[in-house]
């Protein structure tokens, strides 16, 4: 059964939100009571559509300019989605592939994006999710859903082993978090 929009489920913040998965996860979770917090990093236009579609549905939502390849953006979208009440729910779902090429022909500044937004970005927003859901840290507990890939486990050879690599760490991440706050109120799934 699903809550209304009125519910006071708190907020879900989700990267990569205004579009694509991360639009359709905003779109599910207003309709069943969160306030949504999309966080994106281009394409404004799409994001604000999203919100006004959430919106006209009765639902609250918010639009949230950030690279999450930067810390200290991470740390404004956090900031700016505790303005809309309690988070309860983090989705990391920002992830870039870096292309398709084989291992010989990754560069270094190919890699080290792929790694910030797909491994880094995500452990830093579960890190500021745990600081204000935990109840260890007077929180109300709330739940982390990581977005993996298939290749994390078929390492992509010959396309994105790169990416494969990016995702695997992902699964270890959501692995060993779920193990550490369990306790203290905090699912942690990857999907």
């Amino acid at each position: 059964m699903s809550a209304s929009p009125s519910a006071d489920r708190g907020v879900m913040l989700i990267t990569g939100g205004g579009r694509g998965i991360g639009a359709a996860t905003a779109r599910l979770a207003a309709a069943r009571g969160w306030a949504v917090a999309a966080v994106y990093r281009d394409r404004a236009a799409d994001a604000e559509r999203l919100v006004a579609e959430i919106a006209a549905a009765g639902g609250r939502a918010q639009a949230i300019r950030a690279d999450v390849a930067d810390e200290a953006a991470i740390l404004r979208a956090f900031e700016a989605a505790d303005r809309m009440g309690p988070l309860t729910a983090l989705v990391n779902n920002a992830g870039v592939s870096g292309g398709t090429a084989r291992v010989e022909a990754v560069t270094a500044e190919q890699l080290d994006r792929v790694l910030a937004v797909n491994v880094r970005a995500a452990f830093l927003c579960a890190r500021e999710a745990i600081r204000r859901m935990s109840t260890r840290h007077g929180g109300r507990g709330g739940a982390i859903v990581n977005v993996g890939s298939g290749a994390s486990q078929l390492g992509s050879p010959g396309v994105w082993v790169h990416y494969a690599a990016s995702k695997a760490a992902l699964d270890a991440m959501t692995i060993g978090l779920a193990k550490e706050v369990a306790a203290e109120g905090i699912r942690v799934n990857g999907v």
